[in-house]
């Protein structure tokens, strides 16, 4: 599936209008092992925060790809011309009620083009895309905590882990 996004800016009177994509993927619309390597490259590179290892943001994309074993997910990655402008990965959990069907792994735009809504829009997306509740995780401190809870996400419950 392709969602088209159209944007206007002005500068000096000119227009200057950009055509973006939305593409999906997931276990019917496989990746490349080159598309795979370009895209764990863009999110870790134009990451914010809490910073994803090369190999978590690979793991992740891997499984909603069914690439490995697994419920599989979505990768949605936004486009203009072959330059990849955000990216958002969402893992299927397989479960629901007392555990979101969804995971949101990562959101990430490019990093000269934060604050233009296009992160917002790639989030709607997603949104409007998956079937079932949608978690996500992440530190008090997260700059996205806004964004999310201005889409309708709340905070549940504390995260607790043991780490062996």
């Amino acid at each position: 599936m392709v969602y088209v996004i159209f944007l206007a800016s002005t500068a000096v009177h000119f227009y200057f209008y950009y055509l973006m994509t939305i593409n999906t993927f997931d276990a019917y619309s496989r990746l490349s092992s080159i598309q795979i390597n370009r895209l764990v490259n863009f999110l870790h590179d134009h990451q914010d925060q809490g910073k994803l290892s090369r190999n978590s943001i690979r793991s992740a994309i891997q499984y909603a790809a069914k690439e490995r074993p697994g419920f599989g997910g979505y990768i949605f990655c936004l486009e203009e011309e072959e330059k990849l402008l955000g990216a958002l990965v969402i893992n299927k959990t397989g479960m629901y009620d007392y555990v979101p069907e969804n995971l949101l792994v990562t959101i990430v735009v490019h990093s000269q083009i934060k604050d233009t809504g296009l992160e917002e829009k790639l989030l709607d997306y997603a949104i409007n895309y998956c079937r079932g509740e949608i978690g996500v995780f992440i530190n008090k401190s997260n700059a996205k905590e806004k964004t999310l809870k201005a889409h309708g996400f709340e905070p549940n419950y504390l995260e607790m882990r043991l780490k062996q």
